[in-house]
């Protein structure tokens, strides 16, 4: 993305306010049109954020064309980002909030049949959800500060997860369950690739498929987003990617890249090979695979280097192959270091899909279940921009605030005066936000285990349908089989 932007000044003094525009009749007049776009509704707190001075423009730009109707593209996503935020994701409760605020407001009573909101949020384009947040993620990463990088580098955090999907037949066939369960028991899954800023921790773009199958693997939904990466920037990652072909098209695009070893490798690599720089520490040249891999065409196969220049290093209990390779300008210690600060993007989906509650969707269709992501990675983001302020506001890392506690504070906030918007008010909520800190553990470990058991419910073994007949004409058993 090209738009060169900036952080939003989060306490700009009365000499040089934060305007978009020198004639601020002209941004009074934009904010009026886009304003207009929610006339006669109660716009959510989501809304205030996207609309702001920094964002107006982007949002106007992607408002599709539409006439005036009871949820607009704009108040739909506002419900959408606070639909998904909330512990009740209800439609019905989104329409309940509309009509009481409106209500309240003294606007004309709405119906809070659900119908209209659904048909609604269908409508909201999927580039819409999208763009903006690949927008907001590089608008608060593209001129973050100086001690947001690494060595004056940005660096970018790149990892996989799943996604579990309602399970409806419109979404088995589009995202089918593991072949590992049998048909009728499990959920339909869908993985995502994220890459996310390692300073604002921000998502910058994401990549969505089936869970199997020909291009639902990590390294080919990596390859749809790779160009989000730009030239002089770090890739930090897990065993997935590192292989030939990836290396490849980092070395083309001026990206250096920290990754773990694959297993296979890790487990033949002899240092006593290659040209030696210190202890475990060694260049070593890799040849260009003989097969081609199915993904690949035969013109990009014969264009790729017939070798490539690594360096494979034993740090921390792993061995990470990284394209720095000379030792002086970065030792061994500096590439642990980096490889170590890769945890965040395991936080990072944690916060998107605990904290805030992606882990199971609950949109009953593949499209509106990809849109429902997508909005769920814009409420994040938007969440890490109030991080961003309250960091700058109190001269710390975005990394040393809690994110759990911000979404709170949000929460708070919007319950208590959802359409304050005053600055210095704004600027007491960045203060409180920062208050909380997250706390340095390094080398914590923890089981991964869980001491409260869940409810002793058997595990269903057959399709829900045929043992609700079975229970229909035999009672429930005591045992399922």
């Amino acid at each position: 993305m090209s738009d060169k932007v900036e952080l939003p000044n989060a306490h700009p003094s009365p000499e040089e306010p934060a305007r978009m525009y020198a004639n601020h009749n002209a941004s009074a007049r934009q904010q009026q049109r886009v304003q207009n776009h929610v006339r006669n509704n109660d716009a959510y707190a989501f809304f205030n954020l996207l609309t702001s001075e920094q964002l107006l423009d982007k949002v106007e730009s992607l408002l599709p064309a539409h006439r005036e109707r009871l949820f607009p593209p704009t108040e739909t996503l506002s419900m959408f980002l606070a639909q998904a935020l909330s512990a009740d994701r209800s439609c019905q409760k989104a329409v309940d909030e509309a009509a009481v605020k409106r209500l309240a407001a003294g606007l004309p009573q709405c119906s809070t049949h659900t119908g209209a909101y659904c048909r609604a949020r269908e409508r909201l384009p999927m580039d819409m959800v999208s763009t903006l947040t690949c927008y907001t993620g590089r608008w608060i990463t593209a001129q973050a500060p100086e001690p947001w990088h690494w060595r004056g580098r940005p660096v970018r955090l790149v990892d996989g997860t799943t996604v579990v999907l309602p399970d409806t037949p419109a979404n088995q066939a589009a995202y089918p369950q593991p072949r590992s369960q049998k048909p009728g028991l499990g959920f339909p899954l869908c993985r995502m690739v994220g890459i996310l800023c390692l300073g604002s921790g921000a998502v910058l773009n994401a990549a969505i498929g089936r869970y199997h199958g020909k291009g639902g693997d990590e390294q080919s939904l990596l390859r749809s987003v790779l160009g989000t990466l730009e030239r002089g920037e770090l890739l930090v990652g897990d065993a997935y990617y590192a292989t030939y072909f990836l290396l490849c098209a980092l070395y083309e695009r001026g990206i250096d890249a920290v990754f773990e070893q694959q297993g296979s490798r890790q487990r033949t690599t002899d240092f006593r090979l290659g040209q030696r720089l210190g202890q475990r520490d060694h260049l070593i040249v890799l040849e260009k695979p003989v097969i081609k891999p199915d993904w690949m065409s035969w013109a990009h196969y014969e264009q790729a280097p017939q070798s490539v220049t690594v360096r494979e290093l034993r740090a921390g209990g792993k061995t990470l192959v990284t394209t720095f390779l000379c030792p002086k300008q970065t030792d061994k210690a500096a590439v642990k270091s980096l490889y170590q600060s890769r945890w965040h993007v395991e936080l990072d989906l944690r916060n998107i899909k605990t904290t805030l509650g992606m882990e199971r969707l609950s949109c009953q269709t593949p499209a509106m279940a990809i849109k429902e992501i997508w909005v769920y990675l814009l409420a994040y983001n938007l969440i890490r921009l109030m991080m961003a302020q309250a960091a700058l506001v109190a001269h710390r890392l975005p990394r040393q605030l809690s994110f759990k506690h911000t979404v709170q504070m949000w929460f708070a906030w919007t319950q208590h005066d959802p359409g304050a918007e005053h600055e210095d008010k704004l600027y007491g909520l960045f203060v409180l936000i920062a208050q909380q800190r997250v706390g340095d553990r390094p080398g914590r470990i923890e089981p991964r285990a869980v001491k409260q058991r869940p409810k002793p419910y058997p595990m269903l073994t057959k399709p829900r349908a045929i043992m609700r007949e079975y229970v229909r004409e035999h009672g429930h058993p005591k045992k399922l089989k």
